[in-house]
């Protein structure tokens, strides 16, 4: 009996991530997902720029690079060509959330029936640890040595709070890969999330806070306390949208 394998829907390539980072681990969840909806055959992924430029190295059905922060541009064209096919982005902060900002805000107006997987780590990772958009205040960087200051450098962007409020949005959720309790809850959005897209219910989210023990200068289980103790309490977990609910279900309030 096999109680643990590698899912079909993921390559039998070794990941470059340094170690303890949580991308491998959102990999596996996408890729158990695909397995399961039984999609892997009619699933295009949109590979971006940042530490999952390789992705496509990795998740075994149709990929295609993306310029830098284009994913969703990318991810428009193919899913209005080929509408029957499930298509995902796969993103990091600075790919979605700085270059990328006009096509993540105007795909989600607009509605597109695509689902974006979103890695929330703070920071840029693969460029050398440089202040990313969501940043938190008061923390380090390789360009804000001294701390993310709000009157120099702005405030954070809250992803999924800001794209909740669009129309077009069918579904937006913060998740955690922190610990396993945590991890478990992540499937079950990314599933959630693909099953809309699959339902033609509009576009889809799923923003996974994640950690970067290389440029945080930290163990990985440095890091994940890290995360616990700074990164949760200011993006707080939880449904920040869902269009089969009348209302926003409560945050988790992790402070």
């Amino acid at each position: 009996m096999v109680v643990f394998d590698r899912p079909k829907s993921l390559t039998d390539r070794e990941f470059h991530y340094c170690s303890g980072c949580m991308h491998g681990v959102v990999h596996r969840l996408v890729a158990e997902v695909l397995d399961e909806l039984e999609i892997r055959g009619k699933t295009v992924g949109i590979a971006p720029v940042g530490c999952s430029v390789f992705a496509y190295n990795y998740f075994n059905c149709d990929m295609i690079q993306s310029p830098h922060g284009r994913a969703p541009a990318v991810a428009t064209g193919v899913k209005r060509v080929h509408p029957e096919n499930a298509v995902f982005t796969y993103q990091g902060d600075g790919d979605l959330a700085a270059i990328g900002t006009a096509e993540t805000v105007h795909a989600a107006a607009r509605g597109e029936n695509i689902t974006v997987i979103f890695i929330n780590n703070a920071i840029y990772g693969m460029t050398g640890g440089q202040m990313a958009p969501t940043t938190m205040p008061g923390q380090v960087t390789s360009t804000s040595p001294y701390g993310r200051k709000a009157e120099i450098q702005g405030l954070p962007i809250r992803v999924c709070e800001m794209l909740s409020t669009l129309d077009g949005v069918a579904y937006a959720e913060r998740v955690s890969a922190d610990c396993v309790k945590n991890i478990r809850a992540a499937k079950k959005a990314i599933k959630k999330a693909f099953e809309y897209q699959i339902a033609k219910k509009g576009f889809t989210i799923v923003e996974v806070l994640s950690n970067c023990p290389t440029n945080w200068g930290k163990s990985p289980v440095e890091s994940l306390e890290w995360m616990r103790t700074n990164l949760m309490p200011y993006y707080p977990i939880g449904v920040y949208k869902d269009i089969e609910l009348n209302k926003k279900p409560e945050v988790e309030n992790n402070a």
